[in-house]
């Protein structure tokens, strides 16, 4: 066997790389495991990316399309979660761009789940400095959680979402993003100050601005 290069070895210790590595050998089975495994994440990010859920459904399953079709030429080269955003991000780009960068996006948000707050509600929180001295229903957390996601550009967002809902390294969102670690720190920055600018009025007053989001 022709020797591996240290990135290829440690990309192989994850199992969803050698799930497909699988797929490239026409598994079908490991290729329905990935999809279980991802699909909801999957739609999870597109839809705070796109504002739709119908839609982010639509646009998982042409990433998963694309890497279906890929399947051949696929290299284990980084984690199987970094290569599959990487997709996921040029489907999100291409279809903002069909519909002419329009910059009203209706953010659809999800329950908190059995676990609790979602990792962007636990972000908010973080990045506020502060909370509330009363207790935030969900439906208000929900509010916050959109004028929040909505007052960041694309970028910002979709780094945001990669590290909080990914729980991705900077390396990792910036090969998933074509930047480098070192661009993305200062992004995810930028994106933790413009929550706190968007957030302030309702700690300090009791309610959300009239233009977050826009």
């Amino acid at each position: 066997m022709v020797s591996e290069s240290s990135a290829q070895r440690q990309a192989l210790r994850d199992p969803d790389v050698r799930l497909m590595l699988e797929v490239r050998d026409d598994s079908a089975g490991a290729f329905e495991e990935l999809m279980l495994r991802y699909q909801n994440r999957l739609v999870m990010v597109l839809m705070h990316l796109v504002g739709h859920r119908d839609q982010a459904e639509d646009l998982a399953q042409e990433v998963f399309l694309r890497v279906y079709r890929s399947r051949k030429s696929y290299v284990p080269g980084a984690k199987f979660s970094t290569w599959l955003f990487t997709i996921a991000n040029n489907v999100a780009a291409n279809a903002l761009r069909s519909k002419n960068r329009r910059r009203e996006v209706s953010l659809a948000t999800r329950d908190s789940g059995p676990l609790g707050a979602s990792p962007i509600e636990a972000m908010v929180e973080a990045s506020s400095g502060q909370m509330p001295a009363r207790q935030l229903d969900k439906a208000e957390m929900r509010d916050i959680v959109q004028a929040a996601l909505g007052s960041l550009n694309e970028r910002q967002r979709l780094a945001v979402l990669l590290s909080k809902f990914e729980e991705m390294s900077y390396a990792d969102i910036a090969e998933a993003m074509e930047m480098s670690p070192q661009a993305i720190k200062s992004l995810l920055s930028r994106a933790r100050v413009n929550l706190r600018e968007v957030l302030a009025p309702y700690l300090e007053h009791g309610h959300l601005p009239s233009s977050a989001g826009e």
